[in-house]
């Protein structure tokens, strides 16, 4: 079996002595600009593992990936795992992209070549080809809340989707709406899947059928809640409440029903999905179910930070957060006759 590259070969590749390459690695001041960049693309062109000895000095490194500072919450994950990181002596370093054709076996193979001390993934989609790439780093790494099967190769951290898809359109039914749309995410994502299931036994637990035509996929973003929840609302047969997937989904279902000359919740009650800042700006502020971000991240951290500590191979599993109901101002019971 062939032997990987070493240190030589980096310094050769880079033109400069293994010293000064040990040196650019432990991360010591006296280095100019152009060798630390010489150094740096020679072990990213080699495939150079850099050693754990050779992090002494730097302090702990957490790469913390996100997809996209978008979604609502992106926010209150940064604010979470930096937190968690600061109090376990870490340094939290962030990357974001959004660029269509990034490709996660090329980022991978990046941090290969930049000391980490563990990697916190937040995707709004992986697959198994990817998480078997992410799995072969030689650091500790935890997805949050992936898409795929619960039996993964890498210790995850979600929320309680069922319970909360079930707690939102269980408060619909408690009030007395008995026709409730559902807008949810990409069909295919596991949290979407499992608030639509939550949804469905919410419905069987008040022994009331669902309407298949009331039921919408979107993407998360505020233009899906307006084309679905619009769609909804000029059924023949309106709902007189809509579950939203997601906060700002939640807020294109507000431009559906203003669009449409319908007041909220005066015509129609909406209920959104994650608790984010945007539902205290909303008018009237939102009813939704919050999963807690911030905490996920931070359990993310002390799970790699554990990691760290333990020899040998972690064992995977899948740790999941509560999510709770959040009443507002978007919900009421429905108007007299708005019921079928």
């Amino acid at each position: 079996m062939a032997a990987g590259p070493t240190m030589a070969t980096v310094a050769k590749v880079a033109g400069v002595s293994v010293p000064t390459v040990s040196r650019v690695l432990a991360g010591k001041p006296d280095i100019s600009e152009e060798t630390r960049r010489r150094v740096t693309e020679a072990v990213r062109v080699t495939g150079y593992v850099i050693p754990k000895e050779h992090r002494r000095g730097r302090g702990r490194v957490i790469d913390l990936f996100l997809t996209s500072t978008g979604p609502a919450w992106a926010g209150d994950l940064v604010a979470g795992a930096e937190r968690a990181a600061f109090a376990a002596g870490c340094t939290l370093a962030l990357t974001v992209t959004s660029h269509p054709r990034f490709q996660v076996g090329e980022w991978a193979h990046a941090r290969r070549s930049r000391p980490s001390d563990g990697i916190l993934f937040a995707l709004s989609k992986v697959s198994h080809d990817e998480i078997a790439v992410l799995a072969e780093l030689p650091v500790p790494l935890v997805l949050l809340d992936p898409v795929g099967s619960s039996d993964l190769a890498i210790p995850t951290v979600g929320v309680t989707n069922w319970s909360g898809g079930a707690a939102g359109t269980r408060h619909l039914l408690e009030i007395g709406h008995r026709r409730i749309g559902f807008v949810g995410g990409p069909r295919g994502m596991r949290c979407t899947r499992e608030r639509y299931e939550g949804y469905l036994a919410a419905h069987r637990e008040f022994r009331v059928a669902p309407y298949p035509a009331c039921i919408r996929y979107g993407d998360f973003t505020v233009a899906a809640g307006a084309e679905h929840g619009g769609a909804l609302l000029d059924l023949s047969a309106a709902p007189t409440a809509i579950f939203a997937g997601s906060d700002v989904q939640a807020a294109g279902v507000y431009q559906a029903a203003l669009r449409r000359g319908l007041r909220v919740p005066d015509d129609l009650s909406v209920v959104g999905f994650d608790d984010a800042a945007i539902c205290a700006m909303l008018a009237p502020p939102l009813t939704t179910v919050r999963q807690p971000m911030a905490e996920m991240a931070a359990e993310a951290v002390r799970l790699i930070v554990q990691e760290q500590s333990r020899r040998g191979s972690a064992r995977a599993r899948r740790v999941e957060l509560g999510t709770s109901l959040v009443v507002r101002e978007s919900t009421a019971p429905p108007r007299e006759g708005g019921t079928p």
